[in-house]
């Protein structure tokens, strides 16, 4: 994969990530800034989506741990745990919230 191709898949990430958090009505606050996407849940804590150009993967840092994300066969698959990107981010953001969103 090439920066461009990179790029091009993580804004598409981010946009996924937006969309769903605005159709599920979950009172989550985003703000992306560069290549950060900072999403805020009322209890003050956050969950830090940030992308790694030069790595070519999409990082995640939730309160317990930082999560490494490659693109693996249409899916940003985290590369030690194997666990899916989207999925892992629904569980982590009811898991720090209680809100609902599920990217589908």
């Amino acid at each position: 994969m090439n920066d461009s191709q990179f790029q091009q898949l993580a804004d598409e990430l981010y946009q996924t990530i937006e969309d769903r958090i605005e159709e599920s009505g979950a009172d989550v606050d985003y703000d992306q800034n560069g290549g950060l996407l900072t999403l805020e849940f009322d209890n003050r804590s956050k969950l830090i989506i940030n992308r790694q150009q030069p790595l070519h993967q999409v990082w995640l840092a939730t309160l317990e741990n930082g999560h490494h994300y490659d693109y693996l066969d249409g899916k940003w698959i985290d590369d030690r745990s194997g666990d899916e990107f989207l999925t892992f981010l629904s569980q982590a953001i009811f898991k720090q919230s209680k809100e609902q969103v599920i990217f589908k």
